[in-house]
Order: structure tokens, then C-alpha cells, then sequence
């Protein structure tokens, strides 16, 4: 299971040798329920190389350093620039980014190990490639989205203060790209989606559930978002391990918020059982 304090790069690390190939050592399946194994390329780096491009280049020439010849390792990309988060996957024992993580950082000498594997809590495609169904249907438990049918003639929408909306821009980076819950403890790996509603729903959804709650508009939605957080797999499944905020790439305060929600959750459990609704 991946943890918050695997190998990361470090300040002290010797300055990248120019001109050095590195071994990528990945873990490989050729599809959902085919045996796992592992597969080394040597790749020759260049200045700035990226995780990304150096899957590219072993695309190009998928030899492994036994001289194997195999088929082309597969993952998944969109943005490369961290944002859409496609590209999650473990490296060297921690969940990030493949697009932003530099092999000048993670690798700086000749003959140096980069270890790749994909996410271990979603069902694997092929290879790097995982699928994140399970996220996206969270959103939907949650509501995260704020209902504007028929505001279109009401003038102009709510206004914030810039603290607030400093707060909730914070908590809008979310990239559902699944660091956080390949991290956390509680989250386990649940395939069949029958089982997805009483499963913990994990940190991104109850971030997002408090994004929206905070939007004036998105508020109309709170009592059945909170109906979702306080059922089976709510916010009380939180073991408070933190791996999640310590792995977040965009440093979102996910410890906040489910501290935030719980404490909403408290409300809207009392209120629901001396209001009847």
C-alpha cells in the first residue's frame, strides 16, 4: 500500500549527469484480471525529461534490457501540465503526477532505478492505465455540481467575500486525479460498483461536498449531500491517518475539510432527529 513518507526527491540529491540513461523498472498487466509483471528499459534522458517522455521513448522502442522485444507500455495522459490528473501513478513507492515529475530529480545518475506502478485501489486497464470510475460516481453521490435551472432571470448571481472565495478557490483545484485516496488507509479497493455507496467515499468527495456547500447557490443541495456524508461510507469512516493532504498535489487542505463536514454532519444529524427532516 502506498504511504505518505515513500521516497520523494530531496534538496540533497547530486546534480543530474547530462547524457545518462536511466532503468525504468515498470509493473505491467496486459488487462483486467491478467497476472501482474514487472519489465525494465534502459532510456537515454535529456534535460528536463519527464516521466511522460521517457514512457514515450520506450514506446518508440519497447526492448527490455534483456533484450525482449515486448508491446508498448500504456497509461493514461491529457493536460501534461497537472492538471487534469489522468496521469496519477506510483513512482519509486509514491502516488503523483507522472507529467510533473522530473527525472533530473527522481534519477540524477547514470544507471539509476525509476520504479513505476499504477494506482492499486482502481481497477487496472492495461498496464499504468487504472480505471476512475469510482470517483466521478462519488461527485454524483455528492452533488458536486451547483443547480442554476431557472436562475437564468433572477440578475446576478451571489456575491462572496474575497477571504471566502479564497478559501473555496483553494478546495476548486481538485483534479479527481486520486492521490488522496491511493494513499489513505480507509479507502480501500472496491471493484464492483454495487458496492460503491457503502464503501468510504474518501477525501476528494468530501472536500468537493464542502466546495459546494460553501457556494450560496450550491448550498440548495447541502441537506442531500450531508444525507450521503452521514450515511454508510460518510465522513465518519475517516480514520484521520492525513496521508491524504500530505500526497495532494495541489496542496488542497483536505484535513480541513473533513473536519469542516463532520462538524456539519453533527448539525444535520441533530437537526434531522429533532426535525424529523
Amino acid at each position: 500500500m502506498t504511504t505518505a513518507t515513500a521516497h520523494q526527491p530531496t534538496s540533497d540529491k547530486p546534480k543530474a549527469v547530462p547524457g545518462r540513461s536511466v532503468i525504468f523498472k515498470i509493473k505491467r498487466c496486459d488487462g483486467p484480471g491478467k497476472p501482474f509483471r514487472w519489465e525494465s528499459f534502459k532510456v537515454p534522458t535529456e534535460p528536463g525529461s519527464n516521466v511522460i517522455s521517457c514512457l514515450k521513448w520506450i514506446a518508440a522502442n519497447p526492448t527490455t534490457t534483456d533484450g525482449k522485444q515486448t508491446t508498448p507500455v500504456v497509461w493514461d495522459s491529457g493536460c501534461l501540465e497537472e492538471v487534469c490528473g489522468a496521469c496519477t501513478m506510483v513512482i519509486n513507492g509514491r502516488v503523483r503526477q507522472s507529467c510533473s515529475c522530473l527525472i533530473d530529480d527522481y534519477a540524477p545518475r547514470e544507471g539509476d532505478t525509476v520504479t513505476l506502478e499504477p494506482m492499486s485501489k482502481f481497477p487496472v486497464i492495461r498496464d499504468l492505465w487504472v480505471d476512475r470510475e469510482r470517483m466521478f460516481n462519488a461527485l454524483e453521490r455528492v452533488k458536486g455540481w451547483v443547480p442554476i435551472d431557472g436562475t437564468y432571470n433572477l440578475g446576478a448571481g451571489p456575491q462572496e467575500s474575497p477571504e471566502h472565495q479564497q478559501m473555496r478557490y483553494a478546495l476548486s483545484e481538485c483534479m479527481t486525479c486520486g492521490c488522496c485516496l491511493e494513499a489513505c488507509p480507509q479507502f480501500l479497493k472496491e471493484e464492483d460498483p454495487k458496492n460503491w455507496d457503502t464503501a468510504f467515499i474518501g477525501a476528494q468527495a468530501i472536500s468537493q461536498a464542502r466546495y459546494f456547500n460553501e457556494h450560496e447557490t450550491g448550498a440548495r443541495l447541502k441537506g442531500d449531500r450531508m444525507d450521503v456524508l452521514t450515511g454508510p461510507g460518510g465522513v465518519s469512516d475517516c480514520g484521520n491517518a492525513q496521508n491524504c493532504v500530505k500526497v495532494c498535489p495541489k496542496h488542497i487542505p483536505l484535513t480541513e475539510s473533513i473536519g469542516a463536514v463532520g462538524r456539519s454532519a453533527t448539525v444535520h444529524a441533530i437537526k434531522k432527529f429533532f426535525l424529523g427532516h
